[in-house]
């Protein structure tokens, strides 16, 4: 591999911005055998990029990387067409149910000579049918419409039926920008600059380097066929009929920038809502479609992985909800991801497709993750959730009947479990643990809670501790419809035969406000 022997180290301030630099440039230490002649990883959150790492030469003439240096983000420009097709259904011109047909009435898609119908989210959410056609479809990046139309009529076969599952179509995604196309009347790069880029101010962001002003830092691409020892100038791709799913180039901080805005949609003071709905932005970072999870590393854990509206959506075990995409192209390879509940990510570009982006993303982006000791979310219980726990708490202390908190049972909650049963239950427990000692406050023995009307807690006995879960059903009075009580793991701080999970690592917001006005301390 070409060595420059430049590496860039940025800390923007002190605290969690010098940690996080020191989590990149860790990661990039371990990795000295980036095959690419000029790498950039960030680090960034609500406030944009926080810290980042630049390593080599992206011209290999002897000018090192910058923060500022554009790359080719590839399939990343997924995210923008869902956000402008969904732009469009809030404004009643695009409808995600309907036909592609509707919009592009030549377009013949069959299975076995049969002719099938294929939704516009179908195609958005890749389970269209259409085959994975990454080999193909990167060069297909600056090929006429007309060309492409030629081929859609002529007839394209799916694999499987629509709907189905799981295939990565560049070329299915490219007919929803011709179908944005059709009812804008002008190009879906276009419509894409006027709708996000520009209003957002992403002045690095085009989908031409020539639209970029003289003497940009622009990164050409280049490939190498011996793990890094040398690279070959790889010319660039031109835009054309499938720029709309991969054309882009961008830098860390327009990136960082984008990944908020569709971040924050999960916030209560979403970014920019005037541009697309958060309910649309959320609907991109839900799964439409299932993926079969691979095998966990030491960087993440996959309880689910799927496709959203342009873009991969993860529940990961040990750190919650992920939202990412990756994007490659003859010599480039660049990745995004963020977590869903704080906004904290990374981005990585590589100006060689021998560059391995995601893994690289993933393992500073955990690394991150871990030193700035983000949980994985953070969940307030509603006010009438602790009133209830700390009545039940306190019955179960003192062995009296659980009967005594009725006013805070739903009508199931006895008839499920007689009262005379559940005290039985508890009793049984408590001649394995022993009786309960002396206690903390009831607010500091709260474990944890899955949503707002879920509350675990426990307590402490004389040979070990009870972990209690307790569930409220939403109505406009709180109550409360199930009840478990089992015998915690030595940590004392969940049920000895539960699996690892995100729960691990929650925080709980336990507002004073909130805790004061339902009555406790």
């Amino acid at each position: 591999m070409h060595d420059a022997g430049l590496t860039v180290v940025e800390p923007l301030a002190e605290g969690r911005e010098t940690r996080a630099a020191a989590a990149l440039a860790a990661v990039a230490a371990e990795r000295v055998g980036v095959p690419a002649p000029a790498m950039v990883v960030a680090a960034f959150d609500a406030s944009g990029v926080i810290a980042w790492h630049g390593t080599g030469e992206p011209r290999l003439d002897g000018q090192p990387v910058t923060r500022h240096t554009v790359f080719r983000i590839a399939s990343m420009t997924k995210s923008f067409l869902a956000a402008t097709a969904l732009a469009l259904v809030e404004e009643g011109q695009l409808d995600l149910s309907a036909d592609i047909r509707e919009y592009l009435p030549y377009v013949r898609l069959h299975v076995g000579g049969a002719p099938q119908s294929v939704t516009v989210r179908e195609l958005l959410s890749n389970r269209s049918g259409l085959p994975e056609d990454n080999a193909w479809g990167d060069r297909q990046l600056g090929s006429e419409r007309e060309r492409i139309a030629e081929l859609v009529t002529a007839g394209i076969r799916l694999t499987t039926l629509p709907g189905i599952g799981y295939q990565y179509s560049n070329l299915g995604m490219s007919l929803v920008g011709r179908a944005i196309e059709t009812l804008v009347g002008h190009t879906i790069e276009q419509e894409i600059r006027e709708r996000f880029i520009d209003p957002l101010g992403l002045t690095h962001t085009c989908f031409d380097p020539a639209d970029y002003p003289e003497g940009a830092d622009i990164a050409p691409g280049f490939r190498t066929f011996d793990a890094g020892q040398s690279f070959v100038p790889e010319p660039l791709l031109t835009t054309g009929a499938l720029a709309c799913i991969g054309g882009l180039f961008s830098t860390v901080d327009d990136v960082a920038r984008w990944a908020w805005f569709l971040g924050s949609a999960f916030t209560e003071t979403p970014d920019r809502p005037d541009l697309l709905s958060p309910r649309s932005r959320r609907d991109m970072q839900r799964t439409h479609t299932s993926i079969p999870s691979p095998l966990a590393t030491s960087d993440r854990d996959f309880a689910s992985l799927g496709y959203g509206l342009g873009l991969f959506v993860s529940e990961d075990r040990r750190r919650g909800r992920m939202a990412d995409h990756s994007g490659g192209l003859p010599g480039f390879s660049s990745h995004m991801r963020w977590h869903v509940e704080s906004g904290v990510g990374t981005v990585a570009f590589g100006n060689s497709d021998g560059f391995r982006s995601e893994a690289f993303a993933v393992a500073a982006h955990a690394r991150v993750l871990e030193a700035a000791g983000t949980p994985s979310a953070t969940v307030e219980p509603w006010p009438e959730a602790i009133v209830a726990a700390e009545r039940f708490d306190a019955l179960m202390r003192a062995g009296e009947t659980v009967g005594g908190a009725a006013e805070f049972a739903a009508e199931n909650l006895f008839a499920d479990v007689p009262v005379a049963v559940r005290d039985g239950r508890v009793a049984e427990l408590v001649r394995n643990v022993g009786r309960p000692v002396e206690q903390a406050a009831f607010l500091e023995r709260i474990v944890g809670a899955a949503d707002a009307g879920q509350l675990r807690w426990r307590i402490d006995c004389e040979h070990g501790s009870l972990v209690c879960d307790m569930r409220m059903i939403g109505l406009w009075v709180p109550l409360v419809q199930s009840l478990a009580v089992v015998i915690a793991d030595a940590g004392g701080r969940k049920p000895a035969s539960e699996e690892p999970s995100w729960r691990d690592r929650a925080a709980t917001l336990l507002s004073r406000n909130a805790v004061g006005s339902a009555g406790i301390s």
